[in-house]
């Protein structure tokens, strides 16, 4: 049996335990959907459709007063792939599993969840989210950042507070620790700040580690209309023992950025309502100085747009965003279409 054999089964069997022990205490419910993606990018002489794809997810999620959890599967069909070999059998993994423990304790709120699980900002989705994924990715949600964690979740009034372990490999080699709090006011403001550090990744190798912080303001100014940002700040130390050399032989480990280097990126964005027209318009402008340092002759600033629509159990979300470069042709157009099925 293969690793990924083992895996999918191990998440098919959670998913019956899910089913047979859990559904009569609290609410389950089957979950799946159906994707399609497409890009195309207007600096490309032949202007054909990039990057398509289309697979599906299912899954189940269990509610209860004191335990949640969630598993779900995705699914490729076999041309999805670069290389011909990638493309001779189907791709199956298990995309999210995680558990979530809930204790109350007068009036505090304790959790403990563990798994395989997704962390974004993003309104979105194209911006944003400097706490976890690296700068260089943009485009239509990839800001998907996945990770095998466990944390530790306190809320009390309008403040939650969550420590989190989390691996960036399956055996805790490398990882890192990211603390973050979460403020609803009860006005329509909500604020996070998170940090995190790659301190796993000194625990057994040479290594450099990468200080991140990041902050993050959504305000409600009425119903649909809202204005967010978020600035970030990345800063990598230095280590002589950590190159090319020690990396190349697996001696040390290989830093997130460069040595020595320091980011500041920072986006602001604006739901705007559309009288029923859309079911979301945002407009978001990023800047980062010295972009081309991490993509090269990449320019500081980029925007998108994006427009949702929901028609019945379709969602369609379209962006239209700006390549490394501020010019007319350098613009990419990418169309997701999720429909949900029960």
């Amino acid at each position: 049996m293969t690793h990924l054999t083992k895996k999918v089964t191990l998440a098919l069997l959670g998913l019956g335990l899910l089913v047979n022990t859990y559904a009569a205490d609290g609410d389950f419910n089957l979950t799946g959907t159906i994707q399609t993606q497409g890009e195309m990018s207007f600096k490309d002489d032949d202007k054909v459709l990039d990057k398509f794809w289309l697979r599906a997810n299912f899954g189940g999620k269990y509610s209860s007063e004191n335990f949640d959890a969630q598993i779900n599967i995705r699914m490729w069909a076999p041309n999805f792939g670069n290389t011909i070999e990638e493309k001779s059998y189907d791709k199956i993994t298990a995309d999210l599993y995680w558990a979530n423990y809930k204790w109350v304790l007068g009036g505090d709120k304790l959790n403990l969840k563990l798994g395989h699980w997704k962390t974004d900002w993003s309104e979105a989705g194209n911006f944003g989210t400097y706490i976890d994924p690296v700068l260089k990715n943009r485009g239509l949600l990839m800001r998907d950042y996945s990770h095998d964690a466990f944390e530790l979740g306190w809320t009390r009034g309008i403040s939650n507070l969550n420590v989190m372990l989390a691996t960036t490999n399956n055996s805790f080699s490398t990882g890192y620790v990211r603390v973050e709090e979460n403020v609803k006011f009860s006005f329509p403001l909500e604020l996070k700040a998170a940090y995190r550090v790659n301190a796993i990744d000194a625990m057994t190798k040479p290594a450099v580690q990468t200080h991140r912080v990041a902050a993050k303001a959504v305000y409600s100014i009425m119903k649909d209309l809202k204005v967010y940002g978020e600035i970030g700040l990345l800063k990598t130390g230095e280590n002589s023992v950590v190159d090319s050399a020690s990396i190349a032989n697996a001696i040390a480990v290989a830093p997130e950025y460069d040595q020595g280097s320091t980011y500041l990126p920072f986006y602001l964005g604006v739901s705007i309502p559309t009288a029923g027209i859309l079911d979301g318009l945002m407009l978001e402008a990023e800047y980062l100085k010295n972009r081309d340092e991490i993509t090269k002759d990449a320019d500081d600033f980029a925007y998108t747009i994006s427009l949702i629509k929901k028609l019945g159990k379709a969602k369609a979300q379209l962006n239209i965003y700006s390549g490394n470069e501020l010019k007319a042709k350098d613009v990419t157009v990418a169309l997701r279409v999720t429909t949900t099925i029960k």
